[in-house]
């Protein structure tokens, strides 16, 4: 099943790139993130308390980043484990330079398995276009924080 979408980020493209390149930034904006720390391969280890329809619980996940062409694009491959299975998830950010804001454009296939599938499968797209309505929100809010506090060097 593809899910796609776009948001708006009130914030220049660069800043909204160096803000997804940032693991405490993204730890703060997924939903459900319990800890996230990169794994010096390009990438991050992840723990998530989800719920993905009726069903519920901790997940395991790896994430790999690729492709990337900053600031415009980046290819995010996850594998997230739990009790009650396994979602895969390839999915592609496209930041499009808007001025003082920027358009993500974005697009994923999510596969499920296990007792997850069963349950969850059909809910996927409109989890999909809300937890991205979540993280996207949660990104806006880093961006205005940063414009309203920007750090120092």
């Amino acid at each position: 099943m593809q899910v796609d979408g776009s948001n708006v980020i009130q914030a220049p493209r660069e800043r909204v790139w160096t803000l997804l390149q940032d693991p405490d930034v993204l730890a703060r904006c997924v939903p459900g993130v319990q800890e996230m720390t990169p794994d010096g391969q390009g990438g991050y280890t992840a723990v998530l308390n989800v719920a993905v329809g009726p069903v519920k619980g901790k997940f395991k996940a790896k994430v790999r980043i690729s492709d990337q062409v900053p600031p415009e694009s980046m290819t995010l491959q996850i594998e997230a484990k739990a009790p009650t299975g396994i979602v895969n998830a390839v999915g592609v950010l496209k930041l499009v330079d808007q001025g003082e804001s920027t358009l993500v454009n974005w697009s994923g296939e999510p596969k499920m398995m296990g007792m997850i599938a069963s349950l969850a499968g059909r809910l996927i797209g409109g989890i999909s276009k809300s937890q991205a309505d979540v993280f996207f929100g949660n990104l806006e809010k880093e961006a205005r924080n940063e414009a309203q506090h920007p750090a120092t060097v």
